[in-house]
């Protein structure tokens, strides 16, 4: 299970997640260190979102980050997802969806780690990427970089994936 932030403006348009230019990095970053396309990606992973609407840009033209009453409003959605889907691997992407099993103060703090985690009555192994968009530098510099591919060499070494690895023979 991928958990993002919320679709942006172009998602509900192309009627799929991560649909446009944070989707190409994403799908390069799974392409690169898992050697899986964006057909594959999308096949096998289940693609959900802290926040189910597009919540509008900021002053500067930028996407907007959901409110706190905007996020309770959502979280039965995701909650639901967990009790049917019971993933054994989540990869949230960015901060918000990261913020939403780990506390922390700067990604560099949990970009490149497993951890295990417990959300209603189940574990799993939860794998933090930062989110792709061009708006942000940090997953293309130091020491974003080199923790991203950590994380994503991590991400492809999870039993989860390398069994969909292999079921595509």
């Amino acid at each position: 299970m991928l958990i993002g932030q919320a679709p942006g403006v172009k998602e509900p348009v192309l009627a799929r997640p991560f649909a446009w230019t944070a989707g190409r990095t994403l799908f390069g970053w799974f392409t690169q260190f898992c050697g899986m396309t964006e057909e594959q990606v999308r096949a096998r992973i289940y693609f959900a979102a802290v926040c189910r609407c597009f919540p509008g840009k900021t002053a500067a033209g930028g996407d907007r980050v959901p409110a706190p009453d905007e996020i309770r409003n959502c979280s039965w959605w995701l909650n639901d997802e967990f009790e049917i889907l019971r993933p054994r691997l989540v990869i949230p992407v960015g901060k918000l969806a990261i913020s939403q099993f780990l506390a922390f103060n700067k990604l560099d703090e949990i970009i490149g780690r497993s951890f295990s985690v417990r959300r209603n009555r189940r574990t799993f192994d939860l794998i933090p990427l930062p989110h792709p968009s061009g708006a942000s530098p940090w997953h293309r510099i130091s020491p974003g970089k080199q923790l991203l591919a950590t994380a994503m060499e991590l991400i492809a070494r999870h039993a989860t994936i390398v069994g969909m690895q292999k079921s595509r023979c």
